[in-house]
């Protein structure tokens, strides 16, 4: 039997982030959970995610994001922060027709699990975790946009295609439906 634990992502874990990323530590222009929040760089001009992540993290007076472990070794990351400080949600037609107006919405955007601890709740972990967060900060919602991946016609769907969650994981979590933006993509919320 695993532990899993989660803890704010904050400067003085930084080593921790980084390893919470798995393989992709060493590749400072994957994602590290920029997406959403600028535009995504294209390849002749690659980003230094990872050093901005890090700046981001450095420089926050509320962590962007958790760290789940699985028996005190990082294991996973989400980014939980309010909706209306991501521009790659607040920017999105299809979201905006469904979204209520709530300026205390959070939003959870990504997550991030080492391949060695898939399917072993770390994700599931980091969701209620990043609930708490919200809370704690005063959100008066948690919204996300994970894949249903019953609605999905592949056969075998690759751990990256779901970085935004699962429906199913949302919906333990105690999240509802609120409208999909494509068959297989709801819009999960969850009022404080």
């Amino acid at each position: 039997m695993v532990t899993i634990t989660t803890a704010p992502a904050t400067a003085a874990r930084w080593e921790d982030i980084e390893a919470a990323f798995g393989s992709r530590r060493d590749d400072p222009a994957w994602c590290w959970c920029r997406r959403f929040l600028e535009p995504f760089p294209d390849a002749a001009n690659p980003a230094d995610n990872r050093e901005a992540l890090k700046r981001e993290v450095a420089a926050a007076r509320v962590a962007p994001g958790l760290i789940g472990y699985v028996d005190g070794q990082p294991a996973g990351w989400t980014r939980v922060m309010p909706r209306s400080e991501v521009p790659g949600v607040v920017g999105n037609r299809a979201l905006r027709r469904l979204l209520p107006d709530d300026p205390g919405a959070s939003w959870v955007t990504c997550f991030a699990v080492d391949r060695r601890h898939r399917s072993r709740g770390v994700a599931s972990a980091l969701l209620e975790a990043a609930v708490s967060h919200a809370t704690r900060f005063g959100a008066t919602g948690v919204q996300g946009h994970p894949v249903d991946t019953e609605a999905l016609t592949a056969t075998r769907v690759s751990g990256s295609a779901l970085f935004t969650g699962t429906m199913r994981q949302f919906v333990a979590a105690g999240f509802t439906e609120i409208g999909r933006t494509h068959p297989s993509r709801p819009v999960m919320h969850r009022q404080l």
